[in-house]
């Protein structure tokens, strides 16, 4: 299934729609983003202390700890019992996680995801196809391999390299090895592979993915009877087969929405459909419109 010939990925849905709806969730996004990066470097660059720390562990206002319960996970493999504020900080977050959705870390807090994002908006600008092929189940070896080197070597060893760590870094001391990893980042994915790190790759992603594999906030295909092809939504998504069930399986009497650990809930899919297809919802929505979804194919295929 491929996008219209020559017609750039949203037309049909700025057309119909309007700029700002046909975009909202990726503004909100970027918000969300440019937000929390300036939070944290508002104290290092102008001493105004709302936050102090990082993504692995911050302390907001002087009250709120918070903590990367995958960071908590590899001190502990590692031999190092975390304080007693590092865990509430971790419990809090992973039951944020748990409820809205693990990757939603990677697609509305993890800064990294400018960078990734900006190389698959070049990479498509630029006509660049093809690359390496890496099984999306590698990023949960990557995982398990982060562990086996935390406990071998007594040390939260995957922040010495962690994309994310170096983006903080570079901001807050300038050119050198930081900004040379995130610039790895960027061309490995505009080269190399579409979405190659966050998809493929990244073990933070994956981790999350199984903190939000049983989240409530879902995507929902609620009118995927008035799906008119365009393949639009397949184009922006960052895990694009995790659509093709919710969108397609009415005849099949799959659910219309997006279950997979895998979603970001990024909203994409939302801003980019002309026909309102999908729209976000709880897990736990009755879904009453299969038996009509699947009259309405019936009815298409026999026209």
């Amino acid at each position: 299934m491929t996008a219209a010939v020559n017609k750039p990925v949203g037309t049909d849905a700025l057309q119909v729609k309007g700029w700002w709806r046909s975009h909202q969730w990726l503004l909100l996004r970027r918000t969300s983003q440019i937000t929390l990066l300036a939070l944290f470097l508002l104290g290092p660059w102008a001493g105004i202390w709302l936050v102090k720390g990082n993504l692995s562990s911050s302390l907001t206002l002087g009250l709120l700890p918070l903590t990367d319960p995958y960071v908590l996970l590899q001190s502990i493999v590692a031999g190092h019992w975390p304080y007693q504020t590092a865990i509430i900080g971790a419990l809090i977050v992973f039951v944020f996680y748990a409820l809205v959705g693990g990757r939603v870390y990677c697609s509305w807090v993890c800064p990294v995801n400018l960078v990734t994002d900006c190389a698959a908006w070049l990479r498509l600008r630029l006509g660049i196809r093809g690359g390496a092929h890496v099984s999306r189940e590698t990023r949960y070896w990557v995982l398990a391999m982060t562990l086996v080197v935390a406990g071998v070597t007594g040390t939260v060893a995957w922040e010495w390299v962690n994309p994310v760590s170096m983006l903080h870094r570079g901001m807050l001391f300038g050119v050198g090895l930081a900004w040379a990893v995130v610039l790895l980042v960027f061309l490995f994915d505009l080269f190399v592979m579409h979405r190659g790190w966050c998809g493929r790759i990244c073990p933070v992603g994956a981790f999350y993915s199984l903190v939000g594999a049983k989240s409530v906030l879902r995507v929902n295909a609620a009118k995927r009877s008035a799906c008119n092809d365009c393949a639009d939504c397949y184009a922006v998504c960052p895990e694009p087969l995790i659509l093709k069930l919710p969108l397609k399986g009415a005849a099949a009497g799959a659910s219309p929405l997006v279950l997979s650990p895998n979603c970001t809930n990024c909203g994409r899919c939302i801003d980019v459909c002309s026909k309102d297809v999908f729209i976000f919802s709880s897990r736990f929505t009755k879904v009453s419109s299969t038996a009509n979804d699947r009259a309405t194919e019936r009815s298409q295929q026999s026209v």
